[in-house]
């Protein structure tokens, strides 16, 4: 399928696309965060609109709807998109038929849709109705890819992209030796820590935390349109039914690898999901889980965990990314990051490379990625 590839001119609107797709975090799962921008054959721009909900209005008819609602007409315009338009009839009609329908003259698109139902073919049909299609620059594409790693993750590897969340001390410690831990990290990183956690279609820890820190596991001091789901791997099922976890803010998924049936019970009483994973181990088995996960559409998980579960996943090699809150404090001993057996020699270790650092208030934020995947360049 033939693809004309050209750069824009003016990266202004899609730089205000790419905003818009920014502001859909925590609302479009499973669809991609995507931003539109209509832009007038004079320059003025009259229209935009970021995807909605599932089963709802994606970026380019609410950018199109915002344009008629103001009295423009899209007719010859041009339109920035984060993402390939879409062509296949799923929980909504194509994207592409709307712009069609719309005579729109032009499309810039930041990045092609990884989806294969998608995958080019929203360009060459925009093509063939007559629309010029152009790519944006290398930092709209690298942008648009970080804003939806998970659903670049889920579409291209059949499996999410997964951050384990660490605040820690200078010298490696999440908490003091006794398991006291409130507060490691300053007031600010807690917030933005809970900015990531918006992002994350669930957040997903051990029983071994559920019993130590009775977490609520859930976003607080951000806007959210709903609540990550809440993935607890209790290969026990050793929760308690008066844990903080059980309301009615988001789902609940327990993770065993046995099969007590008057616990599972106890939980699903509770409003809880209850599957059984297990692994030859008799622990959960983390690929299988991950294949689940994928199986339900879920993009980014986002780890809180304890020692134990941290290490099995990155033993595994299943954490893509690292972000790492790093306070200007020294504890000595304590509890580690990861509770990893010892190494014999260098060559065993776990490589991760810096993907970007950044100052959050009194602490660093430190986010790495497996030094075997190409780093991309860091957002500004």
């Amino acid at each position: 399928m033939p693809v004309a590839i050209a750069f824009q001119s003016n990266p202004l609107p899609m730089q205000h696309a790419l905003a818009l797709a920014e502001a859909a975090v925590g609302l479009t799962e499973p669809n991609p965060r995507v931003g539109c921008v209509l832009v007038a054959p004079g320059g003025q721009w009259i229209g935009e609109g970021h995807t909605q909900a599932a089963g709802s209005a994606h970026a380019e008819v609410m950018a199109l709807q915002d344009a008629r609602a103001k009295g423009h007409s899209p007719e010859g315009a041009t339109a920035y998109v984060t993402l390939e338009p879409c062509s296949h009839h799923g929980r909504t009609p194509p994207c592409c038929d709307a712009l069609v329908a719309a005579k729109v003259a032009r499309v810039v698109v930041a990045l092609g849709d990884p989806n294969p139902a998608v995958s080019g073919r929203g360009v060459a049909r925009l093509q063939a109705a007559g629309i010029q299609v152009d790519f944006a620059d290398d930092a709209a594409a690298t942008a648009s890819r970080e804003l939806n790693i998970g659903f670049f993750s889920r579409m291209q590897r059949g499996r999410p992209w997964v951050r384990m969340k660490i605040a820690a001390s200078l010298d490696g410690r999440t908490a003091l030796d006794n398991g006291v831990s409130q507060w490691i990290t300053g007031e600010a990183a807690r917030h933005d820590g809970h900015a990531w956690r918006k992002r994350a279609a669930a957040l997903l820890t051990g029983s071994g935390t559920v019993l130590a820190d009775n977490p609520r596991l859930d976003v607080r001091g951000h806007a959210i349109a709903r609540q990550p789901l809440r993935i607890v791997l209790d290969s026990k099922l050793a929760t308690p039914a008066d844990a903080r976890l059980f309301d009615a803010s988001a789902p609940t998924l327990f993770v065993t690898a046995g099969s007590d049936a008057q616990r599972s019970q106890g939980l699903q009483a509770r409003g809880a999901e209850v599957i059984n994973c297990p692994g030859p181990d008799g622990r959960v088995d983390l690929a299988a889980l991950l294949g689940e996960l994928a199986r339900r559409e879920l993009n980014e998980i986002h780890v809180e965990a304890g020692a134990r579960l941290n290490a099995a996943l990155l033993q595994a090699g299943w954490v893509d990314e690292l972000l790492v809150y790093q306070a200007p404090l020294l504890i000595g001993p304590g509890r580690g990051m990861a509770a990893l057996p010892a190494l014999d020699s260098l060559n065993e270790l776990q490589r991760f490379a810096y993907h970007r650092v950044d100052r959050v208030g009194s602490d660093l934020r430190l986010l790495l990625r497996q030094a075997a995947q190409a780093p991309s360049p860091p957002l500004v």
